[in-house]
């Protein structure tokens, strides 16, 4: 949908324009408004883009000199732009921890910080370095009903041309706190097959392994499979594999030790039954190039055969294709075309006798900018757009700032198109 530009009393102009696309989302935004202006764009996930600074100039003219009539485009080294943003990062209690800061404009440039949107006062455990970056001494946990040191940091550049403020930094707590989900003890007839899990919320999140008997499991047998979700799958269950196993959970801020869970061998059995998912698909949400594990295992005599298709149809196909195990479904560098409902198949040998389970993938992109605002020399009392274009999945939100602080629409300030 689109809208031609109209022409107001003010003199303002404005207009919409507006460019999807069904795969990644596309958004165009103009701003017509006389000032300077820069602006950023986020998604629902959280995850921000920003572009460098444009602005508008109003030349010094003589009294009663005429009014130029061309928009001059110009990109001067005068402009703000940011060498490196801060960075997410996830902080250990009592250790020192630093967020950059590098600006390119001319001088001289004042740098300073914000937390949650408030300026950061330097001083004690806080400083901030003749380059700009930010110093916390000695990193703090929440205490009296605040959060401490946890927050989202930005830095602002300004110079006498204007404000530049960077993208937003989370800045976390490493932490791992008890296990919410303990292995359970089983009993496995000999040839079958046995599944343990062991889910703990951990920040950044943790390396799981396994123990058997308070011993390092051995990983080398083909017969075990770990997942990255906490799951232990034993395949071809034998005597030997009999004993009490506990996952253990690690990261930079501790480690942890699960319930123990026995399992049990309770001998061969010839009789037939019927395939059996012990565990299908679960439904996930991850970021482009990221690697998706479907799990599914299976159970019943004769061994079922395990395969994966798409609901819709589509060919799953081969590139970025593992199998895990003995049926557990690895896409590497997913893409958006991977997005889609998987589905598990257990079939019986020779028969057309079948489980099946389900599990929905959906494929995230970060937005991205696709145009960028272009600096103007204007006269006063003239007009200037500002087009940015920029996509993402889900569809993402753009948003203005003018000298750091969000630009809201007024009498001479014009927001078309997503910027609700």
């Amino acid at each position: 949908m689109a809208a031609s530009p109209a022409r107001h009393g003010s003199g303002a102009v404005w207009g919409l324009g507006v460019n999807t696309r069904r795969d990644n989302a596309i958004v165009t935004a103009d701003l017509w408004v006389r000032g300077g202006s820069s602006a950023a764009v986020s998604s629902p996930s959280g995850r921000v883009a920003q572009w460098r600074s444009a602005s508008i100039v109003a030349p010094r003219l003589k009294r009663r000199a005429p009014l130029p009539a061309a928009i001059v485009l110009r990109e001067t080294e005068s402009e703000l732009s940011f060498l490196q943003e801060p960075s997410d990062v996830i902080a250990v209690r009592d250790r020192p921890l630093m967020l950059h800061c590098q600006v390119r404009g001319e001088e001289p440039v004042a740098i300073s910080w914000r937390k949650n949107g408030a300026p950061l006062a330097a001083g004690g455990r806080i400083r901030v370095l003749l380059n700009g970056t930010l110093l916390i001494g000695s990193f703090q946990k929440r205490r009296d009903g605040g959060d401490g040191d946890v927050g989202e940091y930005d830095c602002a550049a300004q110079n006498r041309y204007g404000m530049l403020v960077s993208r937003k930094a989370k800045v976390a707590l490493a932490s791992l706190p008890k296990f919410y989900t303990h292995p359970a003890s089983m009993s496995v007839d000999e040839g079958g097959v046995a599944r343990f899990q062991c889910q703990i919320n951990g920040v950044p999140e943790a390396q799981i392994t396994w123990e058997r008997d308070r011993q390092p499991l051995d990983t080398g047998d083909s017969r075990y499979t770990l997942l990255p979700m906490g799951v232990l799958q034993v395949t071809g269950v034998r005597q030997a594999d009999a004993g009490v196993f506990r996952c253990v959970a690690t990261n930079i801020a501790n480690t942890r030790y699960s319930h123990e869970a026995t399992l049990n061998i309770t001998g061969t059995t010839a009789s037939y039954k019927e395939p059996v998912i012990l565990s299908g698909p679960q439904n996930l949400t991850i970021t482009v190039h990221q690697t998706a594990i479907l799990e599914c295992i299976a159970t019943g005599n004769p061994k079922p055969i395990v395969s994966w298709s798409r609901l819709d149809g589509r060919s799953i196909g081969v590139e970025g294709i593992q199998v895990l195990g003995t049926g557990n479904l690895m896409i590497s560098d997913v893409s958006l075309q991977h997005s889609g409902v998987y589905v598990c198949s257990a079939n019986r040998p020779g028969t057309r006798m079948r489980r099946t389970a389900l599990g929905r993938l959906v494929v995230q992109a970060p937005p991205e900018f696709l145009q960028w605002p272009q600096s103007v020399s204007k006269t006063a009392g003239g007009s200037a757009v500002f087009t940015c274009v920029a996509q993402g999945v889900p569809e993402p939100h753009l948003i203005w700032l003018k000298n750091g602080k969000v630009l809201m629409p007024g009498h001479n300030v014009k927001l078309t198109n997503n910027n609700r």
